[in-house]
This record gives C-alpha cells, sequence and structure tokens, in this order.
C-alpha cells in the first residue's frame, strides 16, 4: 500500500509539473518589431468588445458596428492608435526612461510580468500600491529596504538571529517581493505607464494622470479613453489578443 501512494505522490508533481510548463508556453511571448498586421489582430479576437449595453458612449468613435448584442472594434483604428503608441514607446526607450507595465488581472498577470522582466522594464501584477506615484518617496525608502535586507539574508547577515527570527524577516520580505518587487530598482518615475485593463487597475491610471505620467493602455468598449495618452482600442479581457499587443510593445521596446 505504501509503494503505491508513493507512487501515486509522484505522479500527481508530475502533473503539477506539466501544467505549469503548459500554462508558462501558452503566455510566452514572441517579440514582433514587424509592422502592426489587421490580420493579426483579427485572428488574436481584437475586435471583440463588451455588450452594446455597456458601451461608454466615449468609445464610439473606435466602434464599427454591433454584432449579436457586441460591440465590434474598428482594427483599422486599433491598427492605427498601436502604431502611434509604439513610435512613443521606441522615443522613451530611446530616452533611456523605463516604462511601468501594470497589469494586475488574473489572465494578464503572468503575460505581463513576463514582458516587462524580458525587456528590463518595471511592472506591478499584484494590488496596486496606494502613493507608488503620488507618495514614491516612501515606496523608495520600501524598496530600498526591501533591497538590502534580501542582500542582507544572502550574504548571512541575519544569521545572527533565532531560526524563528530568520523564518519571520524571510516570510515578510517574500510578502514584500510580491508586492513591489517588480519596481524595486524603481529610482525615479517611470517616463510611461502601460495599462493592460484601466477599469481593472483604475488607481494606477489616476496616479499617473496626477504625476503627469503618459498612459498608454488597452481601451477596450466599456471604458473612457480620453483619460488615456496612447489609447489601443481592443480586447481587454482575451488572453490573444493582450498577449499580441505585448509582442508588439515588446519588439518596439527590445528592436
Amino acid at each position: 500500500m505504501k509503494k503505491e501512494k508513493k507512487v501515486e505522490v509522484t505522479s500527481e508533481k508530475e502533473k503539477e509539473v506539466a501544467k505549469k510548463s503548459d500554462v508558462m508556453k501558452k503566455f510566452k511571448l514572441s517579440f514582433s518589431s514587424a509592422d502592426v498586421e489587421m490580420e493579426k489582430l483579427l485572428k488574436a479576437g481584437a475586435h471583440f468588445g463588451h455588450s452594446k449595453s455597456r458601451k461608454d458612449p466615449r468609445m464610439e468613435r473606435y466602434i464599427f458596428g454591433v454584432k449579436r448584442g457586441i460591440n465590434i472594434i474598428d482594427l483599422e483604428k486599433t491598427q492605427i492608435e498601436l502604431e502611434k503608441a509604439l513610435n512613443f514607446i521606441r522615443k522613451i526607450v530611446s530616452e533611456d526612461k523605463k516604462i511601468l507595465f501594470v497589469g494586475t488581472k488574473k489572465q494578464a498577470k503572468l503575460m505581463i510580468k513576463s514582458a516587462a522582466e524580458e525587456t528590463e522594464m518595471l511592472h506591478i501584477t499584484e494590488r496596486w500600491l496606494g502613493g507608488t506615484f503620488t507618495n514614491f518617496e516612501v515606496i523608495k525608502k520600501r524598496a530600498k529596504y526591501l533591497k538590502d535586507s534580501q542582500e542582507k539574508l544572502e550574504t548571512g547577515g541575519f544569521d545572527k538571529y533565532t531560526k524563528l527570527e530568520k523564518l519571520k524577516k524571510t516570510e515578510e520580505l517574500e510578502k514584500l517581493e510580491r508586492k513591489m518587487g517588480g519596481i524595486k530598482n524603481m529610482t525615479e518615475l517611470p517616463g510611461a505607464v502601460f495599462i493592460s485593463d484601466i477599469k481593472t487597475d483604475e488607481i494606477a491610471l489616476k496616479e499617473a494622470r496626477s504625476a503627469n505620467i503618459p498612459v498608454i493602455a488597452i481601451v477596450d468598449t466599456n471604458v473612457n479613453p480620453e483619460k488615456v495618452n496612447y489609447p489601443i482600442p481592443a480586447n481587454d479581457d482575451a488572453v490573444s489578443s493582450i498577449k499580441l499587443i505585448l509582442e508588439y510593445i515588446g519588439g518596439a521596446i527590445i528592436k
């Protein structure tokens, strides 16, 4: 009986590893510096908006029509607006400024983190930390504390602590890493912010506007695009749509 149980546990572990591998393959990004192609946008389902009843009237100029009660986004305008955003991103990068990627929605988190890390940019994929821009000095001090403490932990600086104290410190740093690991190297305000969903991450949008930081964002049919400096009209829920836009953005940064 014991032997059978051991095989079962190993099998479950293998399943978990395989599942994680499948998830990572699904979210793996292939950056593209090519011109934006409407066919790719169509294939990714970027044209599907929200139901007609949820339409924000200020999105009207980006809507092609309605099909079965769903607003259909005009992909010609998506193509134009995305190219504008990419040109702006290239300008920001040429000035050696950083872009902060923000995406706390479940289906966007892994892709946002991956895009930011692969392009050596900043990211927030957990809950937005209030004051990230509006109270930046406090955030910067907290980030310094995290970095210094992590270095201390790696070099044996906490070895004088008891096992329990060291465990608590490790747990504290892990929690802080999850919250602000993506911005711990942010020594100054970013040159721009990319937000995958301005409804979900409304506070990030408000703080960026308050701090006069240009915002690039995907705008679906249920939001106000006028709050965004570089709106990209597209489906902000479909993984394929978010992924394609991130691949174009990543291409503009690194190529």
